[in-house]
């Protein structure tokens, strides 16, 4: 039997959220809220997995998976081809948006900013602590462009290894990190009867503002 999509439907039953337990910054909660996501959420979910929508220079929006791999006050970092479809969408829109979802817990964020490169030195410090298969892959993958087949992907990856076979390799010019530096957070919490906790944090002159939003 096919189940109606109309049909799906959970009820949520966590705590809420509550202004007395928000801090005054966001970054603070977002931090409280990944360490419980990172206690709680089990395999295959990946506490750092965020969706992430950017807009390309026709105004059409675009969102993929991809993980968070940094977080200061800056802002929140991801890695990438600079020549990918995200890296030209980011190149001539560079705002964008993340959003984190956490199922067990009944928690979602999202996030909006301004995005900026962080610098050499920090994206060839990150390259260098990946796995040496992904360093290879970088160099090795064409991102975003098209291919004939599997076959032109392992014998790029092939001829890549055979390059670096007696040196390690180094941060590729093309790729690097990317800063999503927010002026928007909002926390949402699942509550019964759909009627969910959002707390909204909006920067405005270099403070933070908070809000309840209607959900």
């Amino acid at each position: 039997m096919t189940t109606s999509l109309a049909d799906m439907r959970r009820d949520y039953t966590r705590e809420g959220l509550d202004e007395s337990q928000a801090p005054a910054e966001p970054l603070a909660l977002f931090r409280q809220w990944f360490a419980d996501a990172v206690e709680t959420e089990q395999l295959p979910v990946e506490p750092n997995a965020a969706t992430l929508a950017t807009v390309d220079a026709e105004g059409r929006p675009h969102c993929r998976v991809l993980l968070l791999k940094a977080l200061d006050e800056r802002g929140f970092t991801f890695f990438t081809n600079y020549q990918s479809a995200k890296g030209d969408q980011l190149s001539a829109n560079p705002f964008a948006a993340l959003t984190f979802f956490w199922p067990t817990l009944e928690r979602q964020v999202r996030i909006e900013g301004s995005v900026e490169k962080v610098t050499p030195a920090e994206s060839n410090a990150y390259f260098q602590v990946r796995p040496l298969g992904s360093r290879l892959g970088a160099w090795a993958s064409p991102q975003s462009r098209e291919i004939n087949d599997r076959h032109v992907l392992e014998q790029l990856l092939e001829e890549t290894r055979q390059r670096f076979e007696d040196t390690q390799p180094t941060c590729p010019p093309h790729w690097g990190g990317y800063r999503l530096v927010p002026d928007l957070i909002e926390f949402w919490q699942g509550r019964p009867s759909r009627l969910h906790d959002r707390l909204q944090y909006r920067a405005i002159r270099d403070a933070w503002t908070r809000r309840r939003l209607a959900p």
